[in-house]
């Protein structure tokens, strides 16, 4: 019975979840409000309280799903890799291919001013958080692929993730802001400023 009611919270999780994209990506995340995703979801507004503490909490746990996923692929990957730079532009392939799986680039255009320079919506602070904690997972990255003797050993892999998450969230802006995104043109843009920070700067 307890399996039971375990996997019918998951799922009501999901509905709401799924409920709130659906009304985010069509009105707007500012205009939409807890009880229309209630409604949406078939549930009363307490129960989505019951799961999330407020609407922002909806965007973050799915955002955190997608770049915990991008991340476990990536790690997967790394031994068929022998360039870092490979490395790198697959995880960035694939955050911001799971980043518009999840949400569509009408959304993004509207969240990521928002993220980025502020607002009053309490977005930014718990982004912030969440922002923080990928940016520690990319230094774990680049650490094991320095202990395996593919970066400099004196890099500082900390700076490293931080310039590489803080342009990632500048190419992800330009893409979104595009008629029709694309993405192998924004692939080839990030290795080559990839390349560019580990190879190109050499004497």
């Amino acid at each position: 019975m307890s399996g039971l009611r375990e996997r019918q919270k998951v799922e009501r999780r999901q509905a709401i979840s799924k409920a709130a994209i659906e009304l985010f990506e069509r009105q707007g995340f500012q205009n939409t409000t807890i009880e229309q995703i209630a409604n949406q979801a078939g549930v009363s507004a307490p129960t989505v309280f019951k799961y999330f503490g407020n609407k922002q909490e909806i965007i973050l746990e799915i955002l955190h799903d997608a770049d915990q996923r991008a991340l476990k692929d990536t790690r997967s990957q790394i031994p068929e890799m022998e360039d870092p730079v490979d490395t790198l532009c697959y995880l960035e392939r694939l955050l911001t291919g799971y980043a518009l799986e999840v949400m569509h680039p009408s959304l993004w255009r509207e969240l990521l001013p928002l993220i980025l320079f502020g607002g009053d919506k309490g977005l930014p602070e718990g982004y912030r958080a969440m922002n923080d904690a990928l940016r520690a997972e990319i230094s774990g990255l680049l650490r094991e692929l320095q202990q395996a003797g593919k970066l400099r050993a004196d890099l500082d892999v900390d700076l490293a993730a931080f310039l590489l998450n803080d342009y990632s969230h500048l190419q992800l802006f330009r893409l979104v802001n595009q008629e029709q995104p694309d993405i192998e043109s924004h692939s080839a843009q990030v290795r080559h400023i990839t390349e560019l920070l580990f190879y190109g700067m050499r004497a």
